[in-house]
């Protein structure tokens, strides 16, 4: 059977042995009988390698195990049953008259035996992808728990797409349940890759086909993945499977297809024009299509129907911390990229903020480097644990660094440059996380603060900065082999605030300040050709940003665009060339960091609870957004209606720089006034309320822009015929 090979393209036959063998560990694992046993105690290599020679010299051997084809092993029967349940029960029963001392074993290859008397006796495993499924069904024939554990793992570190449907119908029927749930969510992981390169998927039952498509974790792009696969599927036998079509489409989330594929592609598609089983499917899919486009006229709850509920993330990504509002935030938000929304995490950092620090990952731990709170410029580093949802303190770095550039390579954590409060740097260290230990690495030929780095291809790149002159263009390489820096061919554009990040064999570096502006260009960098080439420009111009890759895209997350913070995220797709907007955060912030953790076994914590609502929480923006455009429409009119009535009013004007959202504004003798008393904008109806006019209050007319500021007081100010200031009567349109 086809499930019998577990060979990859190009794979060798090498021998491998299990974890904690003679060879390598000096102790061998005691206990694997029925259950497993008590796996912390252990028995001596010594003593293990001594009963092996007794057996293979055949002294005080007292048993005899037979196979089909003629071979012979003579063994130690207490040896056996201290192994397996299945000797230890054949030779020790009562209901035979005299001992047994001769087992014949049927349907066990000789082959098999010997790697099952070779685990019994030394605790290894001598597997390849071609003896392995056999030695795990005479483990599993056997009853040798520990031999079992050893085959599974082997065969799961061995899954490929071409494999893992075999894999997982082997796994189902021995029982082996950890195997099977490996395998399974492998194909769902993989399902891209294994639905292109395994012949196994199309000739998977209706029952186990729509097990996989429908599952809630199913690692793909988009549905329409899914529907070509599933055509694929009836093409391969249409005669028969044509008529499971509707099955299949009930598995498949039609809500989130494209209208005009949905429409084109399925809907007028050949096995499903005529099918009258398909009709109630397609009628519910034209209905929400519908319904989604006149979203914002629908006056009550809307209840997103199953058939466009996004699928579960496998990756999810991180924002951490940053400088929101004035002040530094110890703020954590998750992304779920299937439903498109930022998740508050509880979890906190219970240390306090940080802002302009870096983060990096090492399997579901996140390490939070330097940084700075607003008073103290840190050497200090946290770690999150994202499964136990802990944070913990690890060792402090050498020297103190804000704007500090943070990069992973090789499990290996390298913290570059940035700011001590005194200096910028041009020194770098590198942590290991197993001795829990910073040590110093060569210097960078250049002093850089707020600059970015990146591994690809086993070296370090850091691209851009701050000097404390002037913005660089500079980038440089780090080879850890040699511990050396090399200057690379310079950046198009000088960057500080910069971010870069390695995707498909080239370094992106996105957005920053060059001195003068806040930049939205970015460009690649190509290793084999030593280039930079400009790439299209982000919506929002950026500096100090979160960068990361998931889903295959870039993703630009937060930062300032030189006049205010911004909440705004979009995201770069490499085969379409081109940006896409992407929720928002929660919150506005500059000076974060972002990174991507992987194969969370709680991610469910992590994601947006209420898929049911998702459409109806878009309808709730929707309405907002159109509120508050009114609402900046009425009030530019009534803004252009006052400067109409302006010059027959007394009104002190003042004209200033651009605000941030129309709360920095500059100092001055009528500014502070104005700082004293409560602000309103002039809008009709707050003045309907009449005890919204107190005593001393100001009235501001703020420009859209954020430059005008007219204030007005309203028991003092006389318009052009002589009577009191009226904003309901003078400002009508």
């Amino acid at each position: 059977m086809e499930w019998y090979s577990l060979e990859d393209e190009g794979s060798s036959s090498q021998e491998s042995t299990s974890e904690g063998t003679p060879q390598d560990r000096g102790t061998v694992g005691q206990g694997e009988g029925s259950g497993g046993g008590d796996r912390a105690r252990y028995m001596s290599t010594h003593s293990l390698l001594t009963l092996q020679q007794l057996r293979e010299q055949n002294l005080l051997c007292d048993a005899t195990v037979r196979l089909d084809d003629g071979t012979v092993f003579r063994v130690h029967r207490a040896v056996l049953s201290a192994c397996s349940s299945y000797f230890r029960a054949l030779f020790t029963t009562t209901l035979h008259s005299v001992e047994v001392r001769d087992a014949f074993l049927p349907d066990v290859t000789s082959s098999a035996m010997h790697g099952v008397l070779e685990y019994v006796y030394l605790r290894t495993l001598s597997l390849t992808p071609w003896n392995v499924c056999q030695i795990l069904l005479t483990a599993d024939y056997l009853c040798i728990d520990g031999a079992q554990e050893l085959c599974c793992n082997y065969i799961k570190d061995h899954l490929v797409a071409e494999n893992c449907i075999g894999v997982f119908h082997f796994a189902r029927a021995f029982a082996c349940h950890g195997l099977q749930t490996c395998a399974f969510s492998f194909i769902l992981r993989h399902f891209a890759v294994v639905a292109t390169r395994s012949g196994e998927l199309l000739q998977l039952s209706l029952e186990d086909f729509c097990l996989i498509i429908g599952d809630d974790l199913l690692n793909i792009k988009g549905e329409e993945q899914v529907w070509q696969c599933a055509l694929r599927w009836v093409a391969l036998d249409p005669g028969a499977r044509k008529k499971c079509v509707a099955t299949l489409l009930r598995h498949i989330r039609l809500g989130l297809l494209d209208t005009e594929y949905f429409l084109e592609r399925v809907k007028d598609h050949e096995y499903v024009v005529g099918n009258d089983a398909c009709r109630p499917i397609i009628i519910d899919t034209l209905r929400f299509l519908y319904d989604l486009e006149m979203i914002q006229q629908k006056g009550s709850c809307f209840i997103t129907p199953a058939l466009a509920r996004p699928r579960v993330p496998h990756d999810i990504l991180f924002a951490i911390g940053g400088w929101s509002g004035g002040s530094p935030t110890n703020c954590i938000e998750s992304y779920d990229t299937r439903a498109d929304r930022w998740i508050k995490v509880e979890e906190a950092d219970p240390s306090g903020p940080r802002a302009y620090h870096g983060t990096a990952v090492l399997a579901h731990q996140i390490y939070v480097v330097g940084g700075f709170d607003g008073l103290e410029y840190f050497n200090s580093c946290r770690c999150f644990d994202a499964v136990a949802k802990a944070w913990r303190e690890v060792a402090p770095m050498n020297g103190r660094r804000c704007y500090v550039s943070v990069a992973i390579l090789d499990d290996v954590i390298y913290a570059l440059g940035g700011y001590d409060g005194h200096h910028r740097q041009n020194s770098a260290e590198r942590y290991n996380h197993r001795e829990n230990q910073w040590t110093l690495i060569a210097p960078m030929h250049m002093q850089r603060s707020d600059a970015s780095a990146t591994a690809l291809n086993g070296k370090i790149y850091i691209t851009g900065g701050f000097n404390g002159q002037e913005c660089l263009n500079s980038v440089e390489l780090y080879d850890p082999v040699v511990n050396q820096w090399t200057l690379l061919t310079p950046m198009r554009s000088r960057r500080s605030g910069v971010s870069c990040i390695a995707f498909h064999g080239s370094i992106y570096v996105v957005g920053g300040f060059n001195g003068i502006s806040r930049m939205s260009s970015a460009e690649r960098y190509n290793p084999s050709t030593n280039q930079w080439t400009p790439i299209p420009d982000m919506y929002h111009p950026r500096s100090n940003f979160a960068i990361e890759v998931i889903d295959d895209l870039i993703f630009a997350i937060g930062g300032f665009n030189g006049f205010t913070t911004i909440d705004h995220v979009e995201c770069f797709d490499e085969g379409a060339n081109e940006w896409f907007e992407a929720a928002d955060m929660n919150i506005i912030r500059s000076a974060l960091s972002a990174c991507v953790v992987t194969d969370l076994p709680n991610l469910l914590d992590y994601i947006h609870k209420n898929r049911d609502r998702l459409v109806e929480e878009k309808r709730l923006k929707l309405i907002a957004q159109e509120r508050q455009r009114e609402d900046e429409a009425q009030a530019a009119a009534l803004v252009a209606r006052a400067q109409d009535v302006r010059a027959g009013l007394r009104v002190p004007q003042i004209v200033l720089p651009a605000a941030d959202r129309g709360v920095n504004l500059r100092p001055g003798p009528l500014v502070d006034r104005v700082m004293q008393f409560p602000l309103m904008q002039l809008r009709q109806q707050l003045f309907e309320n009449q005890r919204n006019q107190v005593p001393g209050m100001m009235l501001a007319v703020v420009g859209v822009d954020g430059q005008q500021i007219a204030l007005f007081e309203p028991e003092d100010l006389e318009d052009d015929d002589g009577q009191p200031f009226d904003p309901e009567e003078d400002l009508e349109e």
